[in-house]
Parts: structure tokens; sequence; C-alpha cells
């Protein structure tokens, strides 16, 4: 349970937190050989899937994407120099992760560099996060953009048209005013992607390619949104201006500890407990668990969403300065 009171300085959050920092060779390597394997397995599998049936072929799709999902964790943690010792090591492994999530690492990884400098930040919104605005500022909106947004929010469009327009278009395209090395990483991925597509098209043809790696695309990315959707929109999070902003309290009230069952906590990664990751991105996935069972004190101040308490998230719309909550679209 979240206690209200003040937080505790962040030298005690970072002494607790310290020797879990350290990463590791081995449990990267096991990680890479249980997850990356059976991916490739199974997407074989489809391939031939596709001589006796589509529906077969969708079917697999489901565990395949699962394992999709948790190849974005480990890219993910890659960007924060996280998963392996070593930076060479990282930025390698994390370019080709990333062109098996169809996401190019070096501008990802910048972008959600500064989701974690700002999250919970009003007046610093817009990069890495969910689109939220005050309902203030939605008020203050024409009619055509109120739409605009609501329609952004729908559940079918923000988790069923959401993954395809991210990480099929977006991905694709260098945002403007990064840096050289950034757009150089979104054409190197999209050269990749395309190489790697043409070699297997040859063996399935490029229609066979498509009707499987789109739905895997879709599947995982919906999974990945819906899990960062959760960890930073429920109705108590964390939203404050500029000059009250602080790093210790955007981690542990505007990162929740999304409790899955244990299936789901490995596919996922372990990146439900988000509000470790958030107050420390250089613990690896494969140390989380551990730093949240073993620190009384972060559980102490931790907003913990249980699975069923996650779907209520879906009315969680606008931030509400004066209440201090994130609330539905106002009636009328």
């Amino acid at each position: 349970m979240l206690k209200s009171n003040s937080l505790p300085p962040m030298a005690d959050l970072n002494r607790e937190l310290s020797p879990y920092q350290k990463s590791e060779m081995r449990k990267p390597l096991i990680q890479l050989a249980n997850t990356v394997l059976p991916y490739i397995a199974l997407w074989v599998a489809m391939a031939f899937s596709l001589r006796v049936s589509y529906w077969l072929t969708l079917a697999l799709a489901v565990p395949a994407a699962l394992f999709l999902m948790r190849i974005f964790i480990f890219f993910h943690d890659c960007g924060h120099n996280s998963f392996f010792p070593s930076t060479q090591l990282n930025r390698a492994v994390g370019f080709w992760l990333g062109v098996l999530v169809w996401t190019p690492g070096e501008q990802w990884w910048h972008d959600h560099a500064i989701h974690h400098a700002t999250a919970g930040n009003l007046d610093k919104r817009g990069h890495g996060d969910v689109t939220t605005l005050t309902v203030e500022e939605y008020c203050r909106l024409p009619w055509a953009s109120r739409l605009g947004y609501r329609l952004f929010r729908n559940p079918l469009v923000m988790f069923g048209l959401g993954p395809l327009y991210m990480f099929v278009i977006m991905h694709r395209l260098p945002i403007p005013h990064y840096g050289r090395k950034e757009t150089l990483s979104v054409i190197y991925a999209d050269l990749a992607i395309l190489g790697m597509a043409a070699l297997i098209s040859l063996a399935i043809g490029w229609q066979g390619y498509l009707l499987i790696q789109l739905p895997l695309i879709w599947l995982a990315g919906m999974g990945g949104i819906w899990l960062f959707y959760v960890q930073h929109q429920y109705p108590d999070v964390y939203w404050v201006r500029n000059g009250q902003w602080s790093y210790a309290a955007s981690a542990l009230k505007g990162a929740s500890f999304y409790h899955l069952p244990r299936v789901l906590q490995w596919f996922s990664g372990n990146i439900g407990f988000h509000q470790i990751h958030h107050l420390s991105p250089r613990i690896p996935n494969y140390q989380l668990d551990r730093a949240y069972a073993q620190s009384t004190l972060i559980r102490q101040y931790t907003r913990v969403i249980s699975l069923r308490e996650s779907l209520t998230c879906l009315g969680c719309k606008l931030w509400d300065e004066a209440s201090q909550r994130m609330v539905n679209f106002p009636q009328g």
C-alpha cells in the first residue's frame, strides 16, 4: 500500500538498490537462449503452418508474440546499459534485438531516457509517454481536436491501431531535431529489417512473410503498449508542474508495480516492477524481482496494481489538477 506521507530521500533509496545494479554475463546469455531461440522456433513453425491453415499460424502467433514482447525488454535494458556489463555489447546486441522488434535502438533509447528524466512532469510532456491532457487543456480545445484526442484515447485505437502505427510507421522515421547517431540508427535498422525480410521472402514469399510478421508485431506491440499504459496511467498517478517535480516521487508515485501472475511476469521481463526500474534504470530486468522482495523501504511506498484493477485504468483519460487524479471525459 502506497504511503501518502513524504518519501524517503534518494540516498536511502539508492542504498537499498545499489546491490542490484550490477549486470552479469551469464544471466543475460541464458535469457537470450530461453527467449530468442523459442521465438525463432515458433517463427519457423508458423512458416510451415501456412501450408496447413492460417488459423494455426495465428494460434502460434500468440506464444511467439509473448516471446517477442520479452525480447523487447532485453532491447530496452540494452538501452539503459544494464543488460550486459559491457557498453559495446549492450549496443551491439541491442541493435539486433531492435531489428527483431522493429525498433531503432539509439533513437528509441534517446527518447526513452528523456521519459525517465521527465515522467510525471506536466511541463515536460511529449517524450516517450502516453499523450495526456489536463481537464482544462481538453476543455479549451476546439471540437475537432477534442474528437481527435477522444479517438486516440479509445482502447480500440490505442491498443488496436496503435501498435501498427508505432512499430510499422513511426519507428521507420527519424525524429526531427535528434542527432546524427539517432538518425543513423533508424536508417541502419530499416536496412537490416528490409534485408531480413528479403531473405525470408526468398524462402516463403513476401506474402508469407507479412502474414507472419505483421500479426506478431501487432500482438507484441499491443502487449507492450498495455504494460506501459498501466504503469503510468492510473487514478492516483503522479503529475505535477515543473517546480514541484522530484525524481523519487515520479518513480514511486508515478510508476506502479503491476502485480502479474508469474508466467506473465516472466514474459514481460519483470517490467511490472516499474517503480524500481524508474528509481534505478541501471538494475537489469533479472534483478528487479529480488530488489523488490528484499527492499522493505521501497515496498512501503509502492503503488501496487492488480491484473483486475488494471482494467479500470481504461477510464483514465484526463488529468484533473484540482483533484490531483486521472478522470474520465466530462459529460456533455
